[in-house]
This record gives structure tokens, sequence and C-alpha cells, in this order.
């Protein structure tokens, strides 16, 4: 059980982690299942920080034998720093996306994280990924017997009303080569169709070199109401994204009931949408031209996106499974 002192895991995290001008899944999800641990926010350009002394000096003032939890982002580019806490610590290391698997990173820059990635995970006592398929590619690529996994929560939410029912698409991702938005916004282009698309996010240099269209907004990071207002007014949901472990804001629209079109989701979209390969400009463009054209199809998606509504697990479920892995550490 999970009593008393065993509340009192450190959870080490990126200073950023409750910065509402860059707000992120992985952020949202280490704050929610968070609750009860002592976090520990340690400042640095992650994952492979110029000064790392931050990180050493929060690790080496926990005492021996202790639990403690690191988000991915801060451990695994630096196992100079980390393995030689892990030798004395009970550590589990939470990984939202391999290091190697940031869109953009030229191959030595990725041999070199997936290495150290390697170190970090082996020498810890623990691995939590966030969904089944992550937790399989973790265990294939670094030799690791055991991953556990503990996928996000969602919070219980309206029917989004949408606006006609077909045209108002919303996206909610921050604005980076691997979320995809070139291939969404091309996509797009290519279908004949009265359409409008909301890209919510922060505002990344990646932004000027999408393909140019007055049909596409960006307002910039949302939460709270203004966030809850993006997905009552839309119709579809659509995500375009190059590589995700899981993908919180495809279950965050099914809790709405609102259709997706989506890629690289398939343990958060399960049956409740359309999953496309990812990078396939022309794989989205035909579903989406289904979408525009179909009644049948869309009548269809919605009812996909409702039964997916009513199986969601909630943060309670997260936070709980967490903690079992977390309780296992202690002798």
């Amino acid at each position: 059980m999970w009593r008393g002192r065993a509340t009192n895991v450190r959870f080490v995290l990126p200073a950023d982690v409750g910065d509402p001008a860059g707000p992120s899944g992985g952020n949202v999800y280490d704050l929610r299942v968070s609750a009860g641990m002592d976090r520990l926010l340690v400042a640095g350009d992650w994952p492979r920080p110029h000064d790392v002394s931050a990180l050493e000096q929060t690790l080496a003032g926990i005492p021996d034998g202790e639990v403690v939890l690191v988000d991915g982002l801060v451990a695994c580019g630096v196992p100079e720093v980390v393995v030689p806490h892990a030798r004395r610590l009970r550590l589990a290391v939470l990984v939202h996306l391999p290091l190697a698997d940031e869109t953009g990173l030229d191959p030595a820059t990725a041999e070199l994280l997936d290495r150290c990635e390697r170190q970090v995970l082996r020498a810890a006592s623990a691995v939590v990924a966030t969904s089944p398929t992550a937790a399989a590619g973790i265990r294939v690529r670094h030799g690791l017997a055991n991953v556990h996994v503990v996928v996000p929560g969602t919070d219980p939410a309206p029917v989004a009303t949408g606006t006609d029912g077909v045209r108002n698409l919303l996206c909610v991702a921050s604005i980076t080569p691997r979320k995809g938005h070139d291939v969404l916004v091309r996509a797009l282009q290519r279908v004949e169709a009265d359409w409008r698309l909301t890209c919510v996010g922060p505002h990344r240099p990646f932004l000027p070199q999408l393909p140019p269209d007055d049909r596409v907004s960006f307002p910039g990071p949302l939460t709270g109401e203004a966030l809850n207002s993006a997905y009552a007014a839309a119709d579809l949901f659509v995500l375009a994204s190059r590589a995700e472990t899981y993908g919180m804001v495809v279950t965050e629209a099914l809790a709405r009931g609102l259709p997706v079109i989506a890629s690289s989701v398939p343990d958060a979209l399960g049956d409740g949408g359309v999953l496309v390969p990812a990078g396939d400009e022309s794989a989205f463009a035909a579903a989406l031209t289904c979408w525009f054209h179909d009644q049948t199809f869309r009548d269809g998606l919605r009812v996909r996106a409702r039964v997916r509504r009513a199986s969601l697990s909630t943060w309670d479920e997260s936070t709980q499974d967490l903690r079992r892995v977390l309780a296992s550490l202690r002798p």
C-alpha cells in the first residue's frame, strides 16, 4: 500500500515543467502523476546541458537507498551524472520519448543520445514508459528485460458541440518538425473543401517553414477555458506527428467525443479513429477527403470516438499504477 513516507518519493523534473508558455504532454503528465511526491526542479538545457551542477547537487542531496523518479529528458542524456547515483539510489526513469527519436537530429547526435540513454536505463532500478508500444520499443532498443507501462489519464469533459459538424479542424501540438504540421497543411491543401485549421501550441522556429495558407491559424499555447473552448468548437481533431510515445491530446479530444484522424498514436487512439502512416501526406489527404465528402464516414468516426470515450482511463488510475511501480522498489 502507498502510505506514510512512501508518498515522499523524490521526482526530479525539468525546471520549466509548469511553464504556461510552453505546455507539453510530458509536462502535464509529470504534474498530474506526481501528487504526494517531493518535486525537485532542475534547470538546464536538457537533454545535454552545458552545466550539470544543478542535477548533480540535487541527486547528491538524496540519502542512499531512497526511491527517486527522474524524468527521462533530465536523466537520459547525462549518464556521467546519473549512473553513479543509480548505484546507491532506487532510481526509476520515466521515458516520455527516446532521446534519439526527436525529429531533425543529425546522425552523430542521435547516436550519442541513444548511447547515453542506454547507459542510464540499464543502470536504473526501473524504467517507466507511457504506452505499451513505447515500452516494447524501449525493451528492444536498449536490451531491457522489463519496462513498466503507465499510460496517461484523461479528465472527463463534455461532448464538443463543433460548428457545422465538418469544416472546423483542430490540432493541439507544439509547432516542431516532429509534430508534422507541414504534412498536415500540405494534405489539407490537396483537399477540395471548405476548411479551417486551428493549430494550438507554442510557436517555435519551425513555424516559418510551414506552407503558407490563410485558412490556418496559430493562436499559440492555450490552457484552461481557452483550450476547452477550442476543443468545444472543433468538428474534427487532427494530428500528423512523425513520432509519439502516446499522444495525450488525442485522448483529450476523444474525451470530448471528437472524431480523430492522426498518425503515430496507436495506443491513445485505439479503435477511436483513423490511424494513418506517419509522414504520409497522401494517406492523410485521402482520409481528409473522406471526412469532407462522405457523410457515412463522418458518422462512423463519431460513433467510434464516443465508444472510445467511454473506455478512457483516469488520472487517478495512472497515479496509482505509477505508485505501485515505485512501491515495488522498496525493500
